[in-house]
């Protein structure tokens, strides 16, 4: 049995793996959260920079690394610099 190794099928196959992939991923969806004042952009920024302590914390205590409920894109964007900041810091 020979399997077709086109460029055409390759395409085809992954179009229709990413097609699947979208589909299935559109059902998953996570309960939005009711907080009052859920952290934002700078709680983020914080919590990204203090990566290195909250992950040892987390190894021997219930501490989260990561804070949920949160604002959304903006708490990960904070957290997103922060970590980087701290892993760019600690790298000299």
């Amino acid at each position: 049995m020979q399997i077709s190794q086109s460029p055409k099928h390759r395409i085809a196959v992954f179009a229709a793996i990413t097609v699947l992939a979208l589909m299935l991923s559109n059902c998953a969806s996570q309960a939005s959260p009711s907080t009052y004042d859920p952290p934002g952009f700078f709680s983020g920024l914080l919590h990204g920079s203090l990566i290195f302590f909250s992950f040892i914390a987390s190894l021997f205590t219930d501490v989260r690394i990561y804070s949920f409920p949160n604002s959304g894109g903006w708490y990960g964007f904070g957290y997103l610099i922060g970590a980087g900041l701290f892993a760019s810091a600690s790298s000299n």
